[in-house]
């Protein structure tokens, strides 16, 4: 029962989250739009609480449930940070990550969201394939 109850709650809980934000602010959540205007707005207040609430969330959840994440082995720190940046930049190039247009703008039937999500798919996919 664990294995269901869990991501269907925390999917009503991404939706709830996703569907207040709209509600609230006007735009569509994406992370990669909330840490962009911490880093490069006036406006940090709001988009500082929301990142320190995903923070503190995953990791009151990861303490209170006693499970943990293991790394399988070392990265290293250069290639994290050109990997980093290479998110970013695809961010910027794609108008949005996975979270704006995989829960948001699926949601509202946008036909670029829809796209742009089929591609992030398609690319873990053969990402995955390669790698395995």
């Amino acid at each position: 029962m664990e294995t269901i109850f869990n991501p269907l709650v925390g999917g009503l809980l991404i939706g709830l989250t996703a569907t207040i934000y709209l509600l609230t602010m006007g735009k569509v959540i994406g992370i990669s739009g909330i840490l962009s205007q911490f880093l490069f707005s006036k406006e940090r207040l709001l988009p500082f609480l929301f990142i320190a609430g995903l923070i503190i969330g995953g990791s009151a959840y990861g303490l209170l449930t006693e499970q943990t994440v293991a790394f399988p082995e070392t990265r290293s720190p250069i290639l994290l940070i050109i990997s980093g940046l290479l998110v970013g930049y695809g961010t910027r190039l794609g108008g949005g990550c996975t979270s704006g247009h995989g829960v948001c703008g699926i949601s509202r039937l946008s036909p670029r969201s829809i796209v742009a999500t089929l591609i992030f798919m398609a690319t873990a996919i053969f990402t995955v394939a390669i790698a395995h």
